[in-house]
C-alpha cells in the first residue's frame, strides 16, 4: 500500500466535455443567482432584461444560445478529430467575446467573478482544443 497513485492519461473528448459541462454549471448559477437581485427581477416583471425586451425573438435566441453550448459536451464527445477541434475552438472564443461583452457596465461582484470564472474555462477549451494531440506516423 506504499506505492504511488497512478494517474492515468485523460482523452482529450472526455476533457473537453468536462470543461463544457462545467462552463455550462457556472452559466446556469450566475444566471439563477441573478433572481436574487431585485432590479433584475423588476426588469423581468416588467418584461425586460438588460435592455431587451422578453418576447418570443428574445427567448428563442436565448435558447439558442445555451443550446450551441450544451450541444458542445456531445460534439467534444462523438465528433471526429478535425471537427472536433475547430468546432470547440470556434464556439469557445464566440462565447468568450459574447461573455466578456456581458461584464460591459456591470457593477455585481457575483456576475463578474462569474463571467471571468466562464472566460477562463473558455479559454482552457481553446487550449485543449488548439493543442489538440497529433499522430505521428511510425518510421519505416
Amino acid at each position: 500500500m506504499n506505492g504511488q497513485l497512478q494517474d492515468s492519461r485523460i482523452d482529450v473528448k472526455v476533457v473537453l466535455c468536462g470543461l463544457w459541462v462545467t462552463t455550462l454549471l457556472v452559466f446556469a448559477y450566475v444566471d439563477i443567482f441573478g433572481f436574487y437581485r431585485a432590479d433584475l427581477i423588476n426588469g423581468v416583471l416588467a418584461g425586460r432584461v438588460a435592455g431587451l425586451t422578453i418576447d418570443q425573438v428574445f427567448l428563442v435566441l436565448t435558447t439558442l444560445y445555451i443550446a450551441a453550448a450544451a450541444l458542445m459536451v456531445t460534439v467534444s464527445l462523438l465528433a471526429p478529430a478535425r471537427i472536433n477541434r475547430i468546432t470547440n475552438i470556434a464556439v469557445s472564443l464566440f462565447y468568450v467575446a459574447t461573455a466578456g461583452a456581458s461584464l460591459i457596465g456591470e457593477t455585481w461582484a457575483y456576475y463578474i467573478i462569474g463571467i471571468l470564472i466562464q472566460i477562463s474555462l473558455l479559454l482552457v477549451i481553446t487550449r485543449v482544443a488548439w493543442t489538440w494531440p497529433r499522430h505521428t506516423p511510425a518510421n519505416p
